[in-house]
């Protein structure tokens, strides 16, 4: 049974569940008028088990990679919740091949595709889209700041799918992947502020400023937003 985490401190409400073979971070991220999932891995019925009575209002893909995508559909037919991901991802996910990374997922209609400084807003949420390259073409973050979630009090969040995780950034030798395309992200999200608490794909959360060697990988950081 895959074990439901809370995270605290954040802006908004924030759980993970670590599920499938690459051990992924799939995340229920609500603020009480509005629920998504992020990245779901496997197992739609887990996820629907862990969401309860909670109404799902949308799927959040972050790239096209089979362990990102393998429930996406399934959820979307048993909730109705739309589907949404990047405009240069979505033709992999609607028509999914082997890529380099052994597996295909199911194929999944988007409904909503996203390019840069799009705002994603579910419940009250506003999420700003960030396009972040290099793992995929297609591969995008998401930004949240206090002002636009239900604990004002709270850390900022970015959901980072395979972009940047905790010490290391994602790999660009899949299909698509660019080392350049990579170092343009990680100096795009070298702008943030460090006390953004970071979502990663796989393995732990971090900070923004916890991250500065890892974009430090790829020359001088930008001042800072």
């Amino acid at each position: 049974m895959n074990e439901l985490k809370h995270v605290s401190g954040l802006c908004v409400d924030v759980e993970v569940l670590i599920m499938g073979p690459l051990q992924n971070n799939v995340y229920i991220i609500s603020d009480g008028s509005g629920t998504f999932v992020v990245d779901p891995s496997c197992d739609a019925e887990t996820i629907l088990a862990a969401l309860g009575k909670r109404k799902l209002d949308g799927i959040v893909l972050t790239h096209s990679h089979w362990d990102h995508t393998g429930a996406a559909a399934e959820l979307k037919e048993l909730t109705g919740a739309p589907v949404y991901a990047s405009a240069t991802d979505a033709p992999d996910i609607e028509d999914p091949h082997e890529s380099g990374t052994s597996r295909v997922a199911r194929a999944c209609s988007v409904d909503v595709r996203l390019s840069n400084g799009d705002i994603v807003q579910i419940g009250d949420m506003k999420w700003k889209v960030m396009e972040t390259p290099g793992h995929t073409k297609g591969s995008i973050c998401l930004f949240l700041i206090p002002q636009f979630g239900n604990h004002e009090g709270g850390l900022p969040v970015l959901i980072s799918g395979d972009t940047l995780f905790k010490g290391t950034f994602g790999r660009t030798d899949f299909e698509g992947g660019s080392m350049q395309d990579m170092g343009a992200s990680m100096k795009k999200l070298a702008a943030l502020p460090d006390d953004v608490v970071v979502l990663p794909g796989h393995n732990d959360l971090t900070l923004i400023g916890n991250e500065r060697a890892t974009f430090a990988v790829f020359g001088d950081e930008p001042d800072h937003q």
